[in-house]
Order: C-alpha cells, then sequence, then structure tokens
C-alpha cells in the first residue's frame, strides 16, 4: 500500500472513469479529479434538452461508480495549473502531488473568438445546458400562446449551428416533437409556422461522415420540414436577430450552438506542447510533449499518427481505448518495459435524425433508415454505465416509440428565476 504510486486523474468523462477503473490498484492509488461530481454521458444531451429523457437517466455520480474501487478517491473541484518540475498540481481545494498526472479535462463550447453570440447563445456541453435548453424552449412554447405577432415570430423560430452529429440530431428531435407532441400539449398554436433552421459552414450536413450519409441526412431533414443552410455561418446573435453570412437576417429567441469544440486546458505546460483547438500534443503512448509524467487522453490529446495526420476524432471510442492503453503503459512504466504505442481502429461513426431515421458508416459497410436506428440506440445503451440505467432508458426509449410521446416536459427553475 505504501509504496502505491499517486495517479492524479484531472476528469470524470470517458477517458477519466476508463483509465480510473483500469489502474492496478495494487501498484496505483489514484485521485480522480472533476468540477461536477457526476460522469455526464454527453452523446445524449439533445435527448434531455428535448425533453425525451431525463437528466438522472444520463448522469452518474462519480462516488456510486467507485463505491467498490478502495484505492480511488475523489475531490470535487477545478484544476488551475501544473508545476511539471515540483510533481504538483494547483486546484481551488489545494495542490496535490502526484508520481503520474493524467489530463482528461475534455472540450468546451469554441465560439471562434464571437463573445457577443457566446453571451447569448444555448450551448450543449453539459447536463446543466441540456436542462436550461429544456426549460427555455417549454417556457418559449408557453410564452407563445400569448405573444404579439412580432415577439411570436421570434419564439416560433429555433436556429441551430452546425450540422454534425449534435446538430443534426437536436434538429431531427425538434422537428419529431414539433411533428407528434406539440400540438397536442399548445392546441392554440399553429405549428406549420414553427421553424427549425439548421447553419452549417461546410456544404454538407455531417460533414466528416460518408457522402451517402451526407445525402440520406439532408434528405430525412428536408422531409422533416427543416430548413438546411450550408456553406453559410452566423455572423452575428445579440439574443433577438441573427445575421447569416449570405446577408439574411432571422428574427429568433433560441440560437443554439453546436458549432465546434475547443480544449480545456491547463496551466503551466510547455509552450510547445499546444496543439490546434487548445489540444495537447501527446506521442503514441500519451506522454505529453515536453514532460516526463503528464499525459493526456481523450478529446484533449491531440496525437499525430500515420492513419491520422491531424489527430484523432474527438469521440467517446478514442477516450476509452487511449484510457484503457495508458492504464496498462503505467503499469509496464512501473515495471520497467516501454509502452505500446496507441492505434485507433476507426469502428465506424454514426447519428440518428429521428424515429427510424439514422445512418451508420462501418469500415466496408454503410446503413441507414431502421437498422441503423436500431444499431444507433443499441450501441449508446451498451455504452451506458450502469444496469438501472440502460433498462430506464430502455423503457422510455421503448414508450416513447409506441405512443409517439413522452411525460417529461417539466420546467424546473428556482423561484426567482420564474
Amino acid at each position: 500500500m505504501e509504496n502505491r504510486k499517486k495517479v492524479i486523474i484531472a476528469g470524470g468523462g470517458f477517458a477519466g472513469i476508463q483509465l480510473a477503473r483500469h489502474l492496478d490498484p495494487r501498484r496505483f492509488e489514484v485521485l480522480l479529479l472533476d468540477r461536477l461530481n457526476h460522469h455526464q454521458f454527453q452523446p445524449l444531451f439533445y435527448q434531455v434538452a428535448t425533453s425525451q429523457l431525463e437528466p438522472s437517466g444520463i448522469s452518474f455520480p462519480l462516488r456510486y461508480i467507485f463505491r467498490r474501487y478502495k484505492n480511488v478517491r475523489i475531490r470535487m473541484t477545478s484544476v488551475g495549473s501544473v508545476n511539471p518540475g515540483a510533481g504538483q498540481l494547483h486546484t481551488a481545494i489545494g495542490d496535490f502531488d502526484y508520481d503520474y498526472l493524467v489530463l482528461a479535462t475534455g472540450c468546451s463550447t469554441n465560439f471562434f473568438g464571437n463573445e457577443e453570440i457566446a453571451r447569448h447563445a444555448f450551448t450543449l456541453k453539459s447536463t446543466t445546458d441540456a436542462i436550461a435548453l429544456r426549460n427555455h424552449m417549454l417556457q418559449t412554447f408557453e410564452r407563445i400562446i400569448s405573444a404579439g405577432p412580432a415577439e411570436r415570430k421570434a419564439l416560433m423560430n429555433v436556429v441551430i449551428v452546425g450540422a454534425g452529429p449534435t446538430g443534426v440530431e437536436l434538429a431531427g428531435a425538434f422537428a419529431e416533437i414539433k411533428k407528434h407532441i406539440l400540438p397536442k400539449d399548445y392546441p392554440d398554436i399553429d405549428f406549420t409556422q414553427f421553424q427549425i433552421l439548421l447553419v452549417e459552414g461546410s456544404p454538407y450536413t455531417l460533414q466528416v461522415m460518408s457522402e451517402a450519409s451526407r445525402r440520406e441526412s439532408k434528405k430525412y431533414l428536408d422531409r422533416m420540414g427543416v430548413k438546411i443552410y450550408t456553406n453559410t455561418l452566423v455572423e452575428k446573435y445579440d439574443g433577438h436577430i441573427a445575421r447569416l453570412s449570405n446577408g439574411e437576417e432571422v428574427s429568433t429567441a433560441t440560437l443554439i450552438w453546436a458549432a465546434g469544440v475547443t480544449g480545456n486546458l491547463v496551466g503551466g505546460l510547455p509552450p510547445e506542447a499546444q496543439a490546434p483547438g487548445r489540444r495537447l500534443k501527446v506521442d503514441r503512448t500519451c506522454l505529453v510533449q515536453g514532460t516526463r509524467n503528464v499525459y493526456a487522453v481523450g478529446d484533449l490529446a491531440y496525437m499525430e499518427t500515420p492513419k491520422y495526420p491531424k489527430g484523432h476524432p474527438q469521440v467517446a471510442n478514442v477516450a476509452i481505448h487511449q484510457a484503457r492503453l495508458l492504464a496498462s503503459n503505467l503499469k509496464r512504466r512501473e515495471q520497467g518495459l516501454a509502452g505500446l504505442p496507441f492505434e485507433y481502429k476507426d469502428l465506424g461513426s454514426m447519428a440518428t435524425i429521428g424515429r427510424n431515421k439514422a445512418v451508420v458508416d462501418l469500415p466496408y459497410l454503410h446503413l441507414k433508415g431502421y437498422p441503423a436506428w436500431f444499431i444507433w440506440m443499441s450501441l449508446h445503451l451498451m455504452l451506458i454505465l450502469s444496469v438501472k440505467n440502460k433498462l430506464i432508458i430502455f423503457i422510455q426509449w421503448t414508450w416513447a416509440y409506441i405512443t409517439k410521446n413522452t411525460s417529461l416536459r417539466l420546467i424546473l427553475k428556482r423561484k426567482e428565476d420564474i
């Protein structure tokens, strides 16, 4: 016990959880730090925001996850900076010594320097963001009933910026509740006037996926009534008017920014370690450039390989596999062995657009429609951490599929905010 090396893991996302679970408890004492007391399942934030799932279904208390791990301690704090020479991490609750530091702090929303948009736009990078968006949308529908013509026009437009998986899935979810749920809840509102606008700077929706997925996702969204702008940027948004790069101005009370991410860097690391997108340059064992015992995994890690010369995609599967290999490599390092190089095998990518509508790109196969939608659901259920939550989400999805409805449309706010 006394000879165990101290490993600090900063971040309780996919990478941090997997690393803490797989480190050898006989060799390593683990301190897991996070600003929140729970792990968040980011791929399903959009379902919380659109009242399809409860926040508790995709949130997992860290102390519950590690209740049987005697070598793991947890502290709720934010990370400030690191002193690599002294082997010390500075946090909001004090300084911690380490033998190995692993940064798994992930990414946050990238507004590309546009502070005005940052002040007024909604984001979807946390459970709190998802709840805030859900509350806002439900209150928006309540306001529409009594709003005057000018206000109603703004309330009836939802602008989603970014047509990657998050943006496409959000647009599809809003289109489905517009068709199946909202007219029943609000019979006094003409939802044929409710517009969902999806704005994308590149020529395609799902730009990072195959040509077939791009084409089919756009076809699905068109059929569902989503208005798509490609090769278009949102240049300004003051909370009332969104100005597009094509010169068009859209009156809207809701602009959701899903257009990019930037790394959550920690101060004190060598300047040469910083990579594009505020990520950290790491070698094939995830060791941060210019350090001897600081590692980075997941979205924060920028690793150039022959297959991925511009770094790996910032997805859960990369984070999980990097963390598992690092757990093995730290043990090898303690045994005096060389670390094994990370090699990512891309098992595919996917996105769901709505009920029975999804696209899946596998290494040698492309799927769409119901088969793709079923694969998407199955994979996401597998990634959910607890059996109880898997069951709850499965039941909610099954009920929603059968009834085309949910009963989760609750506005939950503090008394002073109502």
